[in-house]
């Protein structure tokens, strides 16, 4: 019986020591890129139809329809997807934006912003609900331009952006 537990603890000893490596263990140290290059598409049918909803409520109270203005259209579009990339509503930057546009002429830019609306008729019903982006709806702007894209969850952000 001492045999065989000696033996078993020579062996448990043996199996330690060999087990035991002077060599260091390498650590592999592995990286995942976990960016994505997401095509995000602006949507200019919808980007239209809801200008159509905006200056069908401008003229029923009897101002002139906003018109189309290629820069601002520009600096909508671009910031829909920094919203879109960021995956969040926000106002971010709005100061450069205006800055950029009034080097170009502009003498007022205002901004409304959107996330989540289905039809152009729900975003803008959105934007009159609310006192600020109501007025900058219903304010003597002159020009417009708007942007629309959608997540990969097809969420829609928008961004309106009025210069006179």
């Amino acid at each position: 019986m001492k045999l065989i537990n000696r033996s078993l603890c020579l062996m448990g000893l043996i199996g330690l020591l060999a087990s035991c490596s002077p060599e260091p263990v390498s650590e592999i140290n592995e990286t995942a890129n976990l960016e994505t290059n997401v095509n995000i598409v602006q949507d200019d049918d919808f980007a239209l139809d809801v200008l159509d909803e905006i200056n069908a409520h401008r003229a029923s109270i009897g101002l002139d329809e906003l018109r189309l203005d290629t820069s601002s259209k520009a600096k909508a579009i671009e910031h829909t997807i920094y919203m879109v990339e960021q995956n969040k509503m926000s106002h971010d930057n709005f100061f450069k934006r205006s800055d950029f546009l009034k080097a170009k002429g502009a003498e007022v830019v205002s901004e409304n912003v959107a996330y989540g609306q289905r039809t152009p008729e729900l975003v803008v019903a959105a934007w009159l609900n609310s006192p600020s982006h109501k007025e900058a709806i219903e304010s003597n702007y002159t020009h417009t331009g708007i942007g629309v894209a959608a997540n990969e969850y097809g969420i829609n952000y928008y961004t309106q952006i009025f210069i006179k």
